[in-house]
C-alpha cells in the first residue's frame, strides 16, 4: 500500500522524505503482525489495512528529524506507536459495540467480540516484542503510557463522579486516552535520534497538547462537517451516545430554549431523522464556537512548547499542525 503523509507540509523535500519513511514503517508493520496462524495475521491486518492517518508514526518520524534523523530504532518505535493505537481500537469497538471502523466492518461485527479482543491482545504482544528490542527505557515509557490509556478508558466508562466538573473530566480523559500515546510517539522519535533531554521534554509536551487538540477537532468535525473527514459518518457520536465537548457545553449551559436538544442528547439517538435535526441544532449553537476556541487553546499550548525546539523544517511542520487543528473545524 502506497502511503503518503497527510500532514499539511509545505516543505516538499521533507514531505518526500516522510513518504519514504512511511513506506518503511508500513513494511515493518506488515512483518510485525505475521503469525504462523494465517487467521491471526488476517484479523490483525483488518483495521491496519482499512486506512487511518498513521498520525503517530508521522510524529515519531518528524521528531527524529529534529535530531540525528531516522534510523532502524526510530522506525521500530513508529511501528510500536501505531500498533498500540490500533490494538486499542479493537478493544474500543467491543466496548462501544461499534459496527464500523474506518468505513469498514469492525472486527467485532465481523468475527465477534472474542476474536476482536484477542486480536487487540495479539497486537499488544507484538508491541512487547518490538519494545524488548528497543530497550528497558522504551519498555518503561510504554508501560507508563499504557497505564494512562487504561485509566483514561476507565474514567470515561465511569463518567464524572461526585462534584467532578464534566468538562474538566472529559479533557482529562482525552489527555490520557489520546494525548499520552501521541506524546510518547514524539518522545520515542526524539530519544532514538539523539535529541537532548530538554528538547525531548518540549516535544513530549507538544505531543500531549496537540493530541488533545486533534481529538477535540475530530469530535467537532463529526458535528460540523457534511463529509466523512474524520473517517466516521457525521453524527456517529450522537448515534452512540458518546459525550463530546460540544454536547457537554450544551448541557452545562442548560438554556431553556434547548430543552428538546438536551432531551435528545441524554442518550443514543437511533432515529436518523432525529440525528439530522440534532446536528442542525448543534451547528447553530454557541457551544460549537466555544468548543472550537478550547481546541484552539490546546493547539496554542502545543505551539508554545515548540519555542524550546530548534528551528528548521521539522519544527515548522509541527507548528503548521497547530493551525490545521483549528482550520479543519471551520
Amino acid at each position: 500500500m502506497r502511503l503518503r503523509s497527510r500532514l499539511p507540509l509545505r516543505d516538499l523535500r521533507l514531505k518526500a522524505a516522510l513518504d519514504a519513511d512511511l513506506e518503511r514503517v508500513e513494511a515493518e508493520i506488515d512483518l510485525a503482525i505475521q503469525s504462523e496462524f494465517p487467521f491471526a495475521t488476517a484479523a490483525a491486518a483488518h483495521l491496519l489495512g482499512a486506512g487511518g492517518k498513521r498520525f503517530r508514526p508521522l510524529l515519531t518520524l518528524l521528531a527524529a528529524r529534529i535530531g540525528e534523523g531516522v534510523n532502524d530504532d526510530v522506525i521500530r518505535a513508529a511501528v510500536v506507536a501505531e500498533l498500540t493505537h490500533v490494538a486499542t481500537l479493537y478493544h474500543d469497538d467491543v466496548m462501544d459495540e461499534a459496527p464500523l471502523r474506518r468505513g469498514t466492518d469492525s472486527a467485532n461485527s465481523r468475527w465477534g467480540n472474542t476474536v476482536a479482543i484477542l486480536t487487540g491482545d495479539f497486537l499488544f504482544a507484538k508491541v512487547s516484542r518490538s519494545l524488548a528490542e528497543l530497550g528497558p527505557d522504551a519498555v518503561r515509557i510504554h508501560a507508563e503510557t499504557f497505564e494512562r490509556l487504561c485509566i483514561g478508558q476507565i474514567n470515561e466508562t465511569r463518567g464524572p463522579q461526585g462534584d467532578d466538573d464534566a468538562i474538566s473530566h472529559h479533557l482529562r480523559v482525552l489527555s490520557d486516552k489520546t494525548g499520552s500515546l501521541i506524546a510518547t510517539s514524539l518522545r520515542y522519535g526524539a530519544m532514538f535520534a539523539g535529541v537532548d533531554e530538554a528538547t525531548t521534554r518540549a516535544l513530549t509536551h507538544y505531543g500531549e497538547n496537540i493530541g488533545v487538540a486533534f481529538q477535540l477537532a475530530d469530535d467537532l468535525v463529526d458535528v460540523v462537517s457534511d463529509s466523512e473527514d474524520s473517517g466516521k459518518t457525521p453524527g456517529t457520536d450522537l448515534r452512540e451516545g458518546v459525550p463530546t465537548l460540544a454536547t457537554l457545553l450544551v448541557t452545562q449551559m442548560a438554556r431553556p430554549q434547548d430543552a428538546d436538544l438536551l432531551a435528545a442528547l441524554a442518550g443514543p439517538i437511533t432515529d436518523e431523522s432525529v440525528v439530522s435535526e440534532v446536528l442542525g441544532q448543534l451547528r447553530a449553537h454557541d457551544a460549537i464556537d466555544q468548543a472550537r476556541n478550547i481546541a484552539g487553546q490546546w493547539a496554542g499550548r502545543a505551539r508554545e512548547a515548540l519555542a524550546d525546539v530548534p528551528a528548521g523544517a521539522p519544527r515548522d511542520a509541527l507548528a503548521s499542525l497547530c493551525d490545521y487543528v483549528v482550520e479543519r473545524t471551520g
